[in-house]
């Protein structure tokens, strides 16, 4: 099965430097199915379409191939997880206004957002599993899966950061070390 996943890393000046040269080191350990980036100084992006039997197998290879191939490299996010309801919109092949729609039509059943900041941003699994329990829409497992396991992936590295790798390597899918 196909899954499409963005990996974003921050890298240090010296690397981000040499462009050229990660992209041959990132191809060089399997990284051939992604789209690398490196439009903000000292990030890394990387938009996969990788074949795996799962979410979890797709996104944890990518990681762990990134990181053999540029040492040093710290993962700061994987999507799909945050997300405004613009972006769950365009991925549903909706329009926005039929999202605010279900947004207030189903008020105290809609998922809380995860930030409710001037614009407010969800957890795109908490979303796709509503629509899906409560048979508004028609969600691939796969989807719901991939943009769960970007989520559990996200909160460890929240953890990390927070708390120390102590925190973060207990509950990580696989044997992800970040």
């Amino acid at each position: 099965m196909e899954f499409e996943f963005t990996l974003k890393f921050k890298i240090d000046a010296q690397t981000d430097a040499q462009f050229d040269e990660i992209v041959e080191r990132l191809g060089a350990e399997g990284c051939t199915d992604a789209f690398v980036g490196t439009g903000i100084p000292g990030l890394l992006g990387l938009d996969f379409i990788r074949e795996a039997s799962s979410a979890e197998v797709a996104i944890v290879s990518a990681i762990k191939d990134v990181q053999r191939a540029v040492p040093g490299a710290s993962l700061v996010e994987v999507s799909p997880d945050y997300v405004g309801l613009s972006d769950v919109a365009s991925k549903l092949s909706v329009s926005r206004q039929y999202m605010l729609k279900l947004r207030n039509k189903y008020q105290g059943a809609f998922p809380a957002p995860a930030h409710g900041g001037s614009t407010l941003i969800w957890h795109l699994a908490d979303i796709l599993k509503f629509l899906s329990s409560s048979s508004i829409m028609r969600i691939a497992p796969e989807e719901i899966e991939l943009a769960s396991v970007a989520e559990a992936i996200n909160a460890a590295v929240l953890a990390n950061k927070v708390f120390g790798r102590q925190a973060l390597n207990h509950g990580l899918p696989g044997s992800l070390e970040l």
